[in-house]
């Protein structure tokens, strides 16, 4: 699962999921990609499995790019537990997804393929998500500005 090597702060703020993607919202590498819907916090373990998902479908044909990483700790106090006595430790960690943010890109492989595998991909993730070509967001993004 992916981690970060080291960080500056061990633990950190919440934070808000207001607003859609600045950064990340086009396809960059392959020819077809998979958008979030809606904001969320994707966990590390979530990622790894559709990344498993799409992986195995192709059959290591072609080529996938992860275009999120889990940067944010999330804590958790042990069950019963009183208040006070500081925050907990750290149990796992997230990826803040926004809305259009692209998550995953696929290419080398035919479209029906790389639709199929970025939909099971899909059902891995715990948000609304839509399968977007190359070409489908580049004329969104002309149309918007």
């Amino acid at each position: 699962m992916l981690i970060p090597k080291r960080v500056k702060h061990r633990k950190q703020f919440r934070g808000t999921m207001r607003g859609k993607a600045q950064r990340g919202n086009t396809i960059a590498y392959g020819e077809y990609g998979l958008v979030a819907a809606e904001p969320a916090w994707i966990k590390s373990n979530q990622i790894e499995a559709a990344r498993v998902a799409m992986t195995r479908y192709i059959k290591r044909g072609g080529q996938v790019w992860i275009k999120i990483f889990p940067d944010k700790p999330v804590t958790t106090k042990p069950a019963e537990t009183r208040m006070g006595s500081g925050k907990g430790t750290t149990e796992f960690w997230v990826a803040v997804v926004k809305p259009g943010r692209v998550m995953f890109e696929i290419a080398g492989v035919s479209e029906e393929i790389a639709r199929e595998a970025l939909r099971l991909a899909m059902h891995k993730l715990p948000i609304k998500c839509k399968i977007a070509s190359k070409a489908d967001l580049e004329g969104g993004a002309d149309s918007e500005e």
